[in-house]
């Protein structure tokens, strides 16, 4: 057996590592005789091995999203995922499987365990090189979306550079630049149809391989689901049609009504509705950065400092560009215990609001830096969000210049307002998302036909979204799906956002009463990682995991009497 060559200290060289120069710490690791005295002691390697092997995925994966037009690193990273990920995702689940037949049950390692039992179970060799394919399709997915570009009064833009007129005051101007970005993601509904086709081909190969049903019981155990059930969904998504569609109805109401229209159409729905222009925070990514140093300070000194730290090590970026995948994401480098956010700011308050929610998942990793293993900071999405979207909530009432924010008091008010409708809008919204889902995945020959997927998500829409008039738009809102990215790329993950955005809720609710202690109780939260189940997660948060109406009812009426209180009507 050759001996394993030290990883490198320089992050840029290990970006050149092949499989043949990790394979012989799983070698070693592998041949390892593990008793209750090695246990320690080959945990913590093991833990060092997969964290480098972590960090060379997310920085060659982050290679392609800076700029999608890098075709050497876009070559990078398809050989990882052909020669690299399939190998070391056999050689992990040895070490899984070695630790399994052991016996041995380190201490704090019982959720761990439990994951790795039901990774164990799913694990089917065959799916190797078709796990690799799903990631490839992602990239595809990017390229087809980055690449789009739209010429604009006299310019080039992209389309979210073009969806900042969707504040204009004019209306003639809202709608034309609307039906430029429809137009330009119609271009590209075929090549969105056939990228999905092919991903689901894959994923339903995926589940069958594993002696699944379908693709939602499979993914069901691959995302670790162990405290709540497809059925919960429904029962949550039935909350949310009694409890916050009647809210959301209001609020498209008074919008009509204060706009002065005879009715609201899509272009309608992020304009001022007082004719004021849109909130312009910031105009260059340094002051997004300052601003945003400064709020997260105010509420808490030491997440200040996590943040400080984030821009001293150069881990933002921050600013919207062409051939720069589309979306926000914090992800962790693992080996120096540190996040990296990436977004597509263009300065408007949406971007404020994105990064305080980056951040939040960015403290995650801060906060649980101090766990021993690797396999004990996976955290489930639903509470992975709560850090995120609480901090949105946490950080609202320090928006103003007088904190150091952006916004004088009464464009602060405006700015939570937008937010808490937002928060609001989003409940129905995501609702559609992940009932899509459901159909999808349990209906799999009927979704492997795009056109039947266009008239599922126009059922739903039309069942959790009502208050906009689409009529004579009937394409581009049944093609709606197109436009989310997490369909295309991370299969069910979105009802976190739903469940983790009631736990935020309740946070902010909390924090009304006592800051200190609602931002003590969540960093607290945090340090957890993901050593406890959900459930508790969130008791520790100060905070209840719930599907029911009136818990949703609850933050539903909070929501509303502050936005009434903020922005009478």
């Amino acid at each position: 057996m050759p001996m394993p060559t030290p990883f490198p200290a320089d992050a840029a060289a290990l970006q050149a590592w092949t499989w043949a120069e990790i394979a012989p710490h799983y070698a070693e690791l592998s041949a390892h005789t593990l008793t209750a005295d090695t246990l320690i002691e080959w945990l913590g390697a093991w833990s060092r091995l997969a964290a480098h092997v972590h960090d060379l995925r997310v920085r060659l994966y982050v290679a392609t999203t800076v700029n999608t037009a890098d075709t050497e690193s876009l070559a990078r990273y398809e050989r990882f995922l052909s020669e690299i990920f399939p190998a070391a995702q056999a050689a992990e689940q040895a070490l899984k499987e070695k630790l399994l037949a052991s016996g041995l049950e380190p201490a704090g390692f019982e959720i761990p365990l439990k994951n790795m039992r039901t990774a164990a179970a799913l694990f089917r060799e065959a799916n190797l090189p078709l796990l690799a394919e799903l990631e490839a399709l992602n990239t595809k997915y990017d390229q087809i979306v980055g690449a789009q570009t739209i010429q604009w009064e006299g310019e080039e833009r992209t389309p979210t550079q073009v969806l900042l007129a969707l504040n204009d005051p004019d209306r003639a101007r809202r709608e034309a630049a609307w039906r430029a970005v429809q137009a330009r993601f119609q271009a590209d509904r075929a090549a969105i149809n056939a990228q999905w086709v092919a991903h689901l081909v894959k994923r339903r190969q995926v589940a069958a391989n594993a002696g699944y049903p379908d693709y939602r019981a499979y993914r069901w155990q691959e995302l670790l689901r162990f405290d709540y059930t497809p059925e919960d969904c429904a029962s949550f998504h039935a909350a949310i049609e009694a409890a916050v569609v009647p809210a959301t109805k209001r609020l498209y109401e008074r919008r009509r009504r204060r706009l002065g229209l005879d009715r609201l159409r899509p272009w309608d729905l992020q304009v001022d509705t007082t004719g004021k222009p849109a909130l312009k925070p910031f105009s260059t990514a340094e002051e997004l950065i300052d601003g945003g140093g400064r709020i997260l300070g105010s509420v808490d000194p030491a997440l200040g400092s996590y943040f400080d730290t984030m821009r001293a090590e150069q881990l933002l970026d921050l600013e919207n560009r062409r051939h720069k995948a589309p979306g926000g994401y914090c992800d962790a480098f693992l080996v120096p215990q540190r996040p990296y956010i990436f977004m597509n700011a263009v300065g408007k308050h949406d971007d404020v609001q994105t990064l305080l929610h980056e951040a939040g998942h960015s403290f995650h990793v801060f906060e649980s830096a101090h766990l021993p293993y690797i396999q004990q900071m996976e955290v489930g999405s639903e509470f992975a969000e709560v850090a995120s979207m609480g901090m949105e909530l946490l950080a609202a009432p320090y928006l103003g210049r007088e904190h150091g924010g952006f916004y004088t008091p009464e464009e602060a008010n405006r700015a939570r307002v937008e937010h808490l409708e937002g928060a609001l809008l989003f409940w129905p919204y995501m609702a559609v998302v992940d009932a899509f889902q459901q159909w999808v995945y349990t209906n799999a020959e009927a979704a492997l036909d795009p056109a039947n997927c266009d008239a599922a998500w126009l059922d739903l829409w039309q069942r959790f979204m009502p208050g906009v008039d689409w009529s004579g738009l009937e394409t581009e809102c049944a093609t709606g799906w197109h436009r989310k990215l997490h369909i295309h790329q991370l299969p069910f993950y979105y009802v976190e956002y739903g469940l983790a955005q009631l736990g935020a809720v309740q946070l902010w609710r909390n924090a009304r009463h006592d800051q200190a202690a609602a931002v003590a109780a969540y960093r607290r939260a945090l340090a957890l990682g993901g050593t406890v189940p959900l459930p508790q997660l969130y008791a520790a948060a100060g905070v209840r995991f719930a599907f029911d109406a009136a818990t949703l009812g609850e933050a539903v009426a909070l929501m509303e009497s502050t936005i009434e209180a903020l922005d009478p009507a």
